[in-house]
């Protein structure tokens, strides 16, 4: 989208956009982050500057870094919006957040969990090895090389389960559609229970 195309989108159609996303942190940090390069005037401070603080609070809850205090701080910042902004579009932004600052969704990604696992900070790609038929197609279709593990050869066996190399891995989820046994998962990155069978 361009900054000629963010201008001229409307309260309505931000929402409309943010509403395709699944989860509601996300939902929350586009619509913030689209008001502000769009239809934000920037007359009012609650609204300006509250928009910007908003922004940077659900950055660092999508990113794994948000606390307690950030959610004190969405609610704070989003009543502060409601009441001191001028125009309708300002306090459409803080319903936008406290409508689901309501929900646990915001405290489960303080928790390190997105229930939604949208959120790449909080998922993992794991093969389940009883799934897996050791073909290498996750193998060939991973640009970054996150996937380790050798393709099996007619007439030997001793051959393992493909491996997700979570440091390498990039989640972009080449992997999970060429799968022919639906073998890879995403998984709660937090959690370190092993990926049943």
């Amino acid at each position: 989208m361009t900054k000629t195309e963010e201008k001229e989108l409307k309260v309505e159609d931000i929402k409309r956009l943010a509403d395709e996303k699944r989860c509601a942190v996300q939902r929350a940090l586009y619509y913030t982050e689209a008001f502000l390069s769009g239809p934000m005037c920037g007359r009012c401070l609650p609204c300006s500057l509250g928009s910007y603080e908003a922004k940077v609070r659900l950055q660092s809850i999508i990113n794994g870094r948000g606390t307690e205090n950030d959610l004190a701080a969405l609610s704070r910042i989003a009543a502060q919006m409601l009441e001191g902004s001028l125009c309708k579009k300002g306090k459409d932004t803080a319903r936008f957040i406290i409508d689901w600052m309501g929900t646990d969704v915001f405290r489960r990604h303080i928790g390190g969990v997105c229930p939604e696992k949208e959120c790449l900070t909080f998922i993992e790609y794991r093969v389940i090895p009883a799934k897996c038929i050791v073909c290498g197609l996750c193998k060939d279709a991973c640009k970054y090389h996150a996937i380790h593990g050798e393709k099996a050869k007619p007439f030997q066996g001793g051959h393992f389960a493909f491996e997700v190399r979570q440091k390498r891995c990039v989640k972009c989820g080449d992997c999970v559609p060429v799968c022919p046994t639906e073998a890879i998962v995403i998984v709660d990155a937090k959690s370190n229970a092993p990926v049943g069978v």
